[in-house]
C-alpha cells in the first residue's frame, strides 16, 4: 500500500489548574487534555465547540500488589507534540484512500515518590479524540500484572443513551441496544462497546477502542451520575487479572468519537487511524464481495430435482446460482467437515463423504465464483498450521470462523494469530460469534468483517431483528466497523403474519427494507442470505448483485438512531442510497442530490415500497428517472419500510465498476 505522511514538529503546553496540556484537532474544533491535580491525580477532558463533552476524568492503571498507576502524587516531567497527515489506500471500507490527520501529544509522567513512570498519548482528530497508556521499562515494573483499567468517562450532560447491556464478559454482542437516559442505565450494567450518547446541546458522542493488541477487551459500567467506568474482560486462567504484560507495552486506543449530527460518527474513521499499517504487502488477492449461502434456508428444497442437506448436489446448486446473480462467492456452512472418531469434534482437515469438495471448488472455479468454509474456532485452534496449508491447496478463498464469544487476552491474540496466519495462505476471515472490530482489517486486510451483532439468523427463532433494531445498528455497533449482519431474506412479512421458523424463515419489514440494509450497513463480506429459488426472476435480485461491498466515499444524509437513516456510498462514478425507517409509522424522506458532481447528467434506478407494502411487504415498485445535481429524490416508506437506488452516468458516460 502505498501512503504519504508528514509529521510536524509542534510544542505547545498550556498550564491550567496544575499541570495541563492539550492536543487541538486540524480545524481547531474538538479538543483532549490531559492535567495533573494538585494531588498528583492524572485526569482529561474533551471540549467541542468550545463546550466540554467530557468532563474531567480520572485515569490511572491497576496493577497487583503495587499502588495504582497514575492517581497520586503524579508530575509532567516532558511533553511532545506533533501532527500528521496521512493517506493510505484499504481493499475494503467504507472511504477510499482513507485520510488519517490528527495532532497529537505525547506526555511524560513521573511520581514524585517511588518514581514510577507512565506516559500518555493524546490525539485529536476532527471527529473523534483518542488516548492510550504507555508504561516503559523500568525497575519497579518489569512485568505489568493489570486488575484493571481505572479510565472514566464523565459525559458532560444528561441525555439519550443506547447501551448494548451484557450478561458477562462471555459474550457473542448479540443482543438488543436499548434507548435510555444516561443516568437510567443500571448501576451493575455490563455495557459493550461502541457505546452510544448525546450530550444535549453540546454534540453526540460514542466511546469504543482500537489496535487491541495482547489486552483484553474494554467495557464499561456507570458507577454513579453520569460518569461511565472502564471494566476489562478477564483473564480466564487467572481471573483476577486482566493483562500480564512484559514492559515496554502500550494499552489500546480509548476513543471518543464526537459529532453534532449522529451520522457525522459513522463516517469517522479513527478505528482504522488508530491501528498499525498493513503487514500484508500485496494484498490484490483480498477480495470484497457477498456470497450465497447455504445455512440461512434451513434446507428448504423447493423446485429442485435432489436431496437437499449437506451434499455435494446442494453446494453445487448455491455455486451456480451465485455465479449467475453475479455474486463473488459462495459460503459453505457447517457440517461439510468430518469428525474427530470417538469424539464431538470436527476435523477441518477431513471432508464429509456426502461433500465433494474438489469437485464443488472446480466448478465454482470454472463459474468464477469463490467457495468459503465455515469452522468451529475450537477446531481452527487445534488444526490451524494444517488446515490453512490445506484450504490453500483447495483453493478456498476465505474461511468463517465462529463461536469465540469471549474477548480476554487470549482469545484477542488468537484472533491476531488467525489473520496472520490466514494472510500467509491468502485466505480471507469472517469473525463469525465475534466481539466488535478494533481496526485488525487495517493491519491485516484479509480480515473481512466481524459478526458482533444480533443479525438476520435471529429471526429464525425469534422476533428479535425488527425494522427498529436495523435503524439503531448503524449507528451504534457499526461506529466500530464492518458487520456479518446476513441482509436479504425475501420472505417478508407482516407482525401479524411472522413466525419464527428454521426452514424458509420469515423478515420483518419490507423487501425494499431488506434491498437499502445493502447499501446502509458496511460490510467487506456479506451474505446473500436466502435459498435460489426465493431470488430467481424477482426484479430486485439485479439491484442486490451490483451492490458493491468496497466504497470510495460514503455519506450520511440524515437519520436518528432507532427511528431512520439515509446514506449514500459512491463506488467510481455510481452512487447507491439506501434509506430506512423503523417499525412504528410510514416515513417520507427527501433526499437531496447534493453529492452528485455538477453539470452531469445521471440515471437512477429506485426501488420503493409498493403503495401497499404496509399489507403485503413483498411488494416494491421500480422506477428509473435522470437526475442531476441538486434534485430530491423522495423516498416514500411503508413501516418497517425501506428505499434502495442505484445512480449511475447516463448513457455515453462510463459508468463505475463493481
Amino acid at each position: 500500500m502505498r501512503a504519504t505522511f508528514m509529521v510536524v514538529a509542534l510544542f505547545a503546553v498550556s498550564w491550567v489548574y496544575g499541570q495541563e496540556t492539550t492536543a487541538v484537532s486540524p480545524d481547531g474544533k474538538l479538543s483532549i487534555s490531559l492535567a495533573v491535580t494538585a494531588e498528583g491525580v492524572l485526569q482529561y477532558r474533551v471540549i467541542f465547540g468550545g463546550q466540554e463533552v467530557i468532563k474531567a476524568s480520572k485515569l490511572g492503571l491497576e496493577l497487583q500488589n503495587q499502588q495504582p498507576l497514575g492517581t497520586s502524587g503524579m508530575k509532567i516531567v516532558a511533553a511532545r507534540a506533533g501532527e500528521a497527515d496521512e493517506n493510505y489506500r484499504m481493499p475494503h471500507g467504507k472511504v477510499n484512500p482513507v485520510r488519517n490527520h490528527y495532532r497529537s501529544v505525547v506526555v511524560d509522567l513521573e511520581e514524585t515518590r517511588g518514581g514510577r513512570k507512565l506516559s500518555v498519548e493524546l490525539r485529536a482528530f476532527d471527529d473523534a479524540v483518542a488516548f492510550r497508556y504507555l508504561v516503559p521499562t523500568q525497575d519497579r515494573i518489569r512485568e505489568a500484572r493489570v486488575t484493571a483499567e481505572l479510565t472514566e468517562f464523565a459525559v458532560a450532560r444528561e441525555g439519550p443513551a443506547f447501551p448494548l447491556i451484557l450478561d458477562g464478559f462471555r459474550t457473542s454482542y448479540e443482543d438488543d441496544y436499548i434507548r435510555v437516559p444516561l443516568g437510567g442505565i443500571k448501576k451493575d450494567a455490563l455495557i459493550a462497546l461502541p457505546f452510544l450518547a448525546q450530550a444535549p446541546g453540546v454534540a453526540w458522542l460514542a466511546i469504543t477502542e482500537a489496535n487491541l493488541e495482547n489486552y483484553p477487551g474494554m467495557y464499561l459500567n456507570r458507577p454513579e451520575g453520569l460518569t461511565l467506568k472502564t471494566r476489562l474482560a478477564p483473564r480466564v486462567d487467572e481471573p483476577g487479572l486482566v493483562a500480564i504484560r512484559e514492559t515496554p507495552f502500550t494499552s489500546p486506543w480509548r476513543i471518543v468519537m464526537v459529532g453534532e449530527k449522529p451520522g457525522h460518527l459513522i463516517e469517522c474513521n479513527a478505528v482504522l487511524n488508530l491501528s498499525p499499517a498493513s503487514k500484508i504487502g500485496d494484498d490484490s488477492w483480498v477480495k470484497p464481495g457477498k456470497a450465497a449461502w447455504n445455512w440461512w434456508s434451513g434446507g428448504i428444497a423447493k423446485n429442485v430435482s435432489f436431496q437437499t442437506g449437506m451434499n455435494t448436489a446442494t453446494m453445487m446448486h448455491y455455486v451456480d446460482f451465485a455465479a449467475e446473480a453475479g455474486l463473488e462467492y459462495m459460503l459453505i456452512d457447517a457440517g461439510w467437515s468430518a469428525m474427530v472418531p470417538g469424539t464431538r469434534q470436527a476435523d477441518i482437515t477431513n471432508i464429509r463423504p456426502e461433500v465433494d469438495l474438489a469437485q464443488i471448488v472446480r466448478r465454482a472455479t470454472e463459474k468464477k465464483v469463490g467457495v468459503w468454509l465455515w469452522a468451529h474456532w475450537t477446531s481452527v485452534d487445534r488444526q490451524m498450521d494444517e488446515a490453512f496449508q490445506l484450504f490453500e491447496k483447495w483453493g478456498i478463498k476465505g474461511v468463517k470462523i465462529d463461536f469465540m464469544d469471549r474477548d480476554d487476552q487470549w482469545m484477542v491474540e488468537f484472533y491476531r494469530r488467525v489473520a496472520r496466519k490466514a494472510a500467509d495462505r491468502h485466505l480471507m476471515i469472517d469473525f463469525h460469534g465475534a466481539f466488535k472490530p478494533t481496526g485488525l482489517r487495517r493491519e491485516y486486510p484479509n480480515v473481512m468483517t466481524h459478526e458482533g451483532v444480533m443479525g438476520l439468523e435471529y429471526l429464525k427463532w425469534s422476533a428479535r431483528v425488527t425494522p427498529d433494531h436495523n435503524v439503531t445498528i448503524p449507528f451504534t455497533r457499526m461506529l466500530a466497523g464492518p458487520m456479518d449482519y446476513t441482509p436479504g431474506g425475501f420472505n417478508n412479512v407482516t407482525p401479524a403474519e411472522f413466525q419464527p421458523r428454521q426452514r424458509e424463515p420469515m423478515t420483518l419489514g419490507t423487501r425494499a427494507h431488506q434491498m437499502a440494509l445493502y447499501v446502509v450497513l458496511e460490510g467487506g463480506f456479506t451474505m446473500v442470505s436466502d435459498y435460489p429459488e426465493a431470488y430467481r426472476g424477482e426484479k430486485e435480485l439485479d439491484f442486490i448483485s451490483r451492490v458493491p461491498n468496497a466504497w470510495d466515499e460514503t455519506r450520511v444524509l440524515e437519520g436518528e438512531p432507532g427511528e431512520f437513516i439515509a446514506i449514500a456510498r459512491r463506488k467510481g462514478n455510481e452512487w447507491y442510497v439506501g434509506c430506512l425507517t423503523g417499525s412504528s409509522e410510514a416515513r417520507v424522506l427527501q433526499v437531496p442530490l447534493d453529492f452528485l458532481p455538477s453539470g452531469k447528467l445521471f440515471q437512477a434506478e429506485i426501488y420503493a415500497d409498493s403503495p401497499d407494502a404496509g399489507q403485503y411487504p413483498k411488494k416494491t415498485v421500480k422506477q428509473e428517472r435522470a437526475v442531476r445535481a441538486g434534485d430530491v429524490l423522495k423516498a416514500e416508506m411503508a413501516p418497517g419500510g425501506g428505499q434502495a437506488v442505484r445512480i449511475f452516468p447516463a448513457a455515453g458516460v462510463e459508468a463505475g465498476s463493481k
